[in-house]
């Protein structure tokens, strides 16, 4: 006799699936909409690329309308203009409500200027690294000051044997170098004291002016006989005589310097120098159609 075959209890079978579905998705549950690291950084890559792609076309034209830029750049206009209103807000384009027009922003502009004021620093500069190398027989060198350091970019390289040499993009201490403590020289002191508050003097020979009281006097004395010296402040055995470079505006935007080995620069010889760095620095000044501030 065949055993009599129970029906199952629905409700409880419904039960189970329901119960089994949930362990699954569970088990396989992600954040909602959350995408993988490398898909988000191609993200990201992306809209840079895009977003600069329309900034050269923004510049290419005297004014550009959406729909025009949307057409030239193959992308839909609504992408088009979340992109420039984030440009916008950066100061990198600017919308004009009348005309609907877009055009480069004061931002972009800033840093257009900044390139071509530096290229122009380290074309012009070459005749007159030249000179003062020949005339103090020491390495010549071209830094301009970013984010508290400074950093060479030219430099013309002295005959001897022994010399100093900065290759270009070098970073050094703003306070420990020469072309550093002349650009600062021509900072107010409370310039000064806000910049080193962020970025404590880093101590590197007993020579380094490590304190606030020790660079603001190292201050007075650059102000008032217009340029400086590095003392073996980073390097023992290294001395450095620098002076600022002014723009349009009598604001230090680089510094020129001759460095070399303290045994060819005494102190007899820096006196003499310093007043030949600081004539430089002013010719270069004016080549750059730029004004001194101590003049």
């Amino acid at each position: 006799m065949k055993p009599k075959r129970v029906a199952p209890n629905c409700a409880a079978c419904v039960w189970s699936r329901v119960s089994v579905m949930a362990e699954n998705r569970e088990k396989t549950r992600g954040r909602p909409g959350r995408k993988p690291a490398g898909n988000a950084a191609a993200s990201s890559v992306q809209v840079l690329d895009r977003s600069l792609k329309l900034l050269e076309l923004v510049a290419q034209a005297d004014g550009a309308v959406l729909t025009d830029l949307a057409d030239r750049s193959a992308m839909a206009p609504s992408t088009v203009h979340r992109l420039l209103t984030s440009l916008a807000q950066h100061g990198m384009v600017a919308h004009d409500d009348e005309t609907g027009a877009w055009t480069i922003g004061v931002k972009a502009f800033e840093i257009g200027t900044a390139y071509l004021r530096f290229r122009k620093l380290g074309t012009i500069s070459r005749p007159f690294l030249k000179q003062l190398m020949e005339a103090s027989g020491e390495t010549a060198n071209i830094a301009i000051e970013e984010d508290g350091d400074v950093v060479f970019i030219s430099q013309a390289e002295s005959h001897a044997p022994m010399r100093a040499f900065f290759r270009p993009g070098r970073r050094g201490p703003i306070h420990a170098s020469g072309i550093g403590k002349a650009i600062l020289s021509t900072w107010a002191d409370s310039e000064i004291k806000t910049l080193l508050q962020e970025r404590p003097l880093q101590h590197f020979t007993d020579k380094t002016r490590d304190t606030l009281p020790m660079l603001l006097a190292d201050m007075d004395e650059i102000r008032s006989r217009g340029w400086s010296i590095d003392d073996e402040e980073h390097t023992l055995g290294m001395r450095c005589v620098a002076a600022p470079i002014f723009d349009e505006y009598g604001e230090a935007i680089a510094g020129i310097s001759i460095s070399g080995p303290a045994v060819r620069l005494p102190d007899e010889r820096v006196a003499a120098l310093g007043p030949v760095v600081r004539a430089a620095a002013e010719e270069l000044t004016k080549a750059m159609g730029g004004r001194s501030k101590w003049t």
